[in-house]
């Protein structure tokens, strides 16, 4: 067949009192939140803070900034840099002025545990300081919503997977120091916990992780991330504006708290989208761990954590599971899925970065509830292959569909944005390769789905992402869950994850 371009509409989202707008800042500013006035809907955020006495003062500065109106000083940027009117005014919740609970932490003594030689004996006494201020708050009678976490740049540049630290204190452990210690062997002279070993080197993912256990939603943030002006200084890290950082700030931690912001208007009843995650599990060339991330019409997330086996192949740089590990993970899900919603499903699509083998669908199949259409779908950036450009200066239009057969397609999630008048990006925008490989399905729906999907994302207040939610986030849910094995309490709900 011969190619076809088509211009796929921007997804609407739907708010308070089943109001439409595309954009979820204009939605939330001129209606609310989806759950407005709902049962479910949190009224009185209760909340706490961790941090030194530094970060406490910055974000102390943003108890007021929430709770005041902002706007970018430039009218011309209005559209890109909406403004802020409040955070009572875009959630009909309340922002308290002050946490339920502050708990300081020494500064010297981050800085200390910050730059041992030791990266898992580094990351784990740092997220041990934050988990005491939890601890306390579990205490309380206070039923917290969400936990804020501000932590000082050297933890940001210091826990991290490849971080180099200079002026280590104590002596990096050979690799086989490193393996008797993760297989619970204690040392003749030197004093460490062995489960330090089993969880990863990042600080975030492992405080993410340990946090579950409370069953206490985390929202981390960088000291300099709360700076209190638009200025961005040579040398400083370049930050949007403040009413950008407010929004996102808003909306992040509603949803952590229990909120709904928005929920998908264009979703189809019975209809869920199974986004499959997959991590390499550390200093393996071949194991790894798969996960799902299911979500609903109703915009809700369910994570499920699958089996550990020979999943990726160096060579060929895929994951491929067995029928047996495909089947076990989709029926953990719906399993999941018939505990926590329950109603009815038509159809089931499977979205992936990698192909999906012939046995590793027949094993989904077998999982799939008589009746219910299961479709495979692998979706994936283009980084290396075709682009598509306009004359003049301005890029392709997000939603620009070019399909080139009855399965396949390109769709640009990313371009040139009419309702901001401008391209919110810095590079050619690069297409997603979609490809319906297993099961029947309309191609130009699925482009329309996976369209929808780049506006689940509530970690920001967007007009959408250059992926759908269903692969955007899978390596969040394969660092935390498949990096940390020994996670106590796994949640179920995605925004334990973001």
């Amino acid at each position: 067949m011969r190619p076809e371009i088509h211009l796929l509409p921007e997804p609407e989202l739907e708010f308070a009192l089943g109001q439409r707008m595309v954009d979820p800042h204009d939605g939330l500013g001129l209606f609310g939140p989806y759950d407005l006035n709902r049962p479910s809907q949190p009224k009185n955020l209760v909340y706490g803070l961790i941090a030194t006495k530094e970060g406490a003062e910055l974000f102390d500065r943003w108890g007021n900034i929430l709770n005041s109106a902002l706007i970018h000083s430039k009218p011309e940027s209005h559209l890109l840099w909406p403004p802020y009117p409040g955070f009572e005014a875009v959630t009909g919740a309340i922002w308290p002025r002050k946490p339920a609970l502050t708990h300081l932490l020494d500064g010297n003594a981050l800085l200390t545990a910050a730059r041992n030689a030791d990266p898992f004996q580094r990351a784990g006494r740092l997220v041990d300081y934050y988990l005491e201020g939890i601890e306390i708050a579990r205490k309380r009678d206070e039923n917290f919503g969400v936990f804020v976490c501000v932590i000082p740049e050297v933890i940001w540049r210091n826990c991290r997977p490849k971080s180099v630290v200079s002026e280590a204190i104590g002596s990096r452990l050979s690799r086989q120091e490193r393996q008797q210690r993760q297989r619970g062997q204690l040392g003749l002279f030197d004093a460490y916990d062995t489960d330090d070993y089993r969880y990863s080197v990042d600080f975030r993912r492992q405080l993410k992780a340990k946090a579950m256990e409370f069953g206490m939603p985390i929202q981390i943030l960088r000291e300099s991330s709360l700076r209190p002006n638009d200025d961005n200084v040579f040398g400083q890290r370049e930050l949007t504006p403040l009413s950008d950082r407010a929004w996102n700030l808003t909306t992040a931690l509603y949803y952590k708290a229990g909120g709904k912001p928005w929920r998908l208007a264009t979703a189809r009843e019975g209809v869920c989208y199974l986004g499959i995650a997959f991590r390499v599990v550390e200093e393996s060339k071949s194991t790894a761990c798969c996960a799902a991330q299911m979500f609903l019409d109703s915009g809700d997330g369910i994570v499920f954590l699958g089996d550990y086996g020979p999943w990726y192949s160096p060579e060929k740089k895929q994951f491929r599971l067995s029928a047996e590990a495909a089947y076990k993970l989709l029926s953990g899900v719906l399993g999941t899925y018939q505990d926590l919603d329950g109603r009815p499903l038509k159809e089931i699509f499977l979205h992936s970065r990698s192909n999906i083998s012939a046995d590793e669908f027949a094993g989904y199949e077998k999982a799939c509830p008589a009746g219910v259409k299961l479709v495979g779908v692998r979706i994936r950036h283009d980084k290396l292959g075709f682009r598509l450009f306009r004359p003049g200066t301005r890029p392709v239009l997000r939603g620009t569909f070019l399909m080139d057969s009855d399965h396949s397609g390109f769709l640009w999630a990313s371009g040139f944005k009419p309702r901001l008048m401008t391209y919110d990006g810095w590079e050619v925008p690069v297409p997603l390769r979609i490809d319906v490989q297993h099961g029947k399905a309309d191609i130009v729906q699925v482009a329309k789905d996976v369209l929808s999907l780049t506006k689940l994302n509530y970690n920001a207040c967007k007009l959408g992402e250059s992926q759908p939610v269903t692969v955007h986030f899978s390596d969040a849910v394969g660092e935390i869950l498949v990096n940390n094995p020994d996670t106590k309490r796994p949640q179920h709900s995605f925004k334990y994850y973001i």
